[in-house]
């Protein structure tokens, strides 16, 4: 039973937020989000079905992307880093769903425990073609297990689950130093410092209209190393 409905159903983010809250450009997550169609010169369309949730707009520019579609992003996101490409990777996503059973699989604790095990059977399923080898790319074999790659479960680590197996909270990837979060029961969803429990935008704000950032950072309760790592995040071109 799902602890939390609002965590699928309630759009909290733009896509070009999601975007840029997981440092991937708003084109990359746009054709997660909806899928494409390709037509390369004389040869037949090639189709890309989505595979983060989104839900319809009901405001012109409004949010799209409920929570568990940024925990989606998040794994996408991983497996981007990890040089896989997506068009390969999606054959074995598919059928990681379809063995586990589950809707969300990419936002599910099963995908922690049990993904890579699925993952690494299909590759072997699927003999040496590019997606069998794409694959295996996302897999490795340690102490007799076959766990993630490094890229992969770094990105895992960063997901705390709830009692129903689903995405609870995201500490987001750009961050050197910063622990920030992203809770869909906390500040609307929207990014907050996991020190001090201040929006993410608000301090930013405050920074940017010229107070100084060691005040602003005693004020919010915020670490001066976390909040000088959120202004170099903050101040990288847009993807």
């Amino acid at each position: 039973m799902v602890d939390d409905p609002a965590r699928f159903d309630i759009p909290l983010y733009t896509v070009a937020e999601a975007g840029r809250y997981l440092g991937v450009p708003t084109s990359t997550f746009t054709t997660w989000a909806y899928g494409y169609t390709r037509r390369p010169p004389g040869g037949a369309p090639v189709h890309g079905e989505p595979i983060v949730t989104v839900r319809p707009r009901t405001t012109p520019g409004g949010a799209v992307v409920p929570f568990i579609g940024l925990a989606e992003g998040l794994i996408l996101a991983a497996i981007r880093r990890a040089g896989v490409p997506l068009q390969r990777i999606r054959p074995a996503l598919t059928r990681l769903a379809d063995e586990l059973g589950i809707d969300h699989v990419l936002a599910s604790h099963a995908l922690y425990t049990d993904g890579a095990e699925v993952l690494y059977d299909f590759a072997e399923h699927h003999g040496d073609t590019p997606e069998a080898r794409s694959a295996r790319e996302l897999v490795a074999v340690r102490h007799g297990q076959r766990v993630f790659g490094e890229i992969v479960d770094s990105y895992l680590q960063r997901v705390e689950f709830a009692a129903d197996g689903y995405a609870r909270l995201i500490r987001l990837p750009q961050y050197q130093h910063a622990s920030v979060v992203v809770d869909p029961s906390r500040g609307f969803g929207q990014p907050i410092f996991s020190h001090g429990g201040a929006r993410l935008e608000d301090v930013l704000g405050r920074f940017q209209a010229g107070e100084p950032l060691a005040e602003v950072a005693a004020e919010f309760g915020v670490p001066a190393t976390d909040l000088e790592d959120a202004v170099r995040i903050a101040a990288r071109p847009a993807a």
